[in-house]
């Protein structure tokens, strides 16, 4: 792995999918990923069409209202060198059930180009730590930092350690690992509406060990996760914040570029 180099040997046009969680509610977030992205030195596009990825409607049943959101997709995003998610749940969610989904429509043609697009789609700290190759981005963040393990990340896509590496190699952090990093925050999207005691239960238990930790911040690669956790600890009036990975990334020391 290397640290940032602001001149790439090759810059890439990156195409950014933010995700309708964080276009309603997380802007910041896109935000972030944009600056990260052009501080490597890269060019980033956001494809105006795009929608949802479809996660919320066929995980809630309403699979045959999902379906065309898979050829929106591609429309949108075929000609993309490389399409940055700032969510591993959508990431998982396109891996998972995309090529199932364009088979279940019978469309040869969209199975084709889902399986050509794929591997051009990566996670946020993925793209950064495996299809870059970088730990080091340049980032700067005085503050002391947790870490929560997504799910869809840490199972799904099979991520390890890597969004740890990059913290790790932020100036100015004092990063402190959390007890239980890989257990459930207990949000599951409509699981902490329909499972709300259990769901409650493993909240308590979440927000308990960040507590613990003594730290400022929680960060992780999911917004969904974070905001969960941010609903437990502001209920507690704790002070403790939640920030998106991409946030930390995109900071700077004053005058840096």
């Amino acid at each position: 792995m290397t640290s940032v180099d602001r001149t790439p040997e090759v810059s890439l046009r990156v195409s950014l999918f933010i995700t309708c969680y964080n276009d309603t509610l997380f802007p910041e977030t896109g935000k972030a990923v944009v600056r990260v992205l052009e501080r490597l030195g890269h060019t980033v596009e956001f494809p105006a069409g795009q929608t949802c990825c479809g996660q919320m409607h066929w995980n809630t049943g309403y699979q045959a209202e999902a379906l065309p959101l898979v050829g929106r997709f591609v429309e949108q995003f075929r000609n993309a060198e490389a399409v940055v998610v700032p969510s591993s749940s959508c990431v998982a969610m396109m891996r998972d059930h995309y090529p199932k989904m364009a088979e279940q429509m019978g469309d040869h043609k969209l199975m084709a180009e889902v399986e050509m697009l794929l591997p051009r789609v990566f996670e946020f700290s993925e793209f950064l730590t495996k299809r870059l190759g970088l730990e080091d981005v340049g980032a700067y963040y005085p503050h002391r930092v947790t870490y929560h393990a997504s799910c869809h990340g840490l199972r799904n896509l099979g991520l390890g350690d890597s969004p740890l590496k990059l913290l790790r190699a932020v100036k100015g952090i004092d990063l402190v690992e959390i007890e239980n990093m890989d257990r459930c925050c207990g949000f599951g999207g409509t699981f902490a509406v329909k499972n709300a005691d259990v769901s409650s239960a493993m909240l308590a238990e979440k927000t308990t060990a960040v507590l613990n930790t003594k730290a400022e911040a929680c960060t992780a690669c999911d917004n969904s996760c974070l905001m969960h956790i941010q609903g437990g600890l502001h209920r507690q009036r704790t002070g403790v914040k939640t920030v998106h990975l991409a946030e930390i990334l995109a900071g700077a020391e004053e005058g840096a570029l």
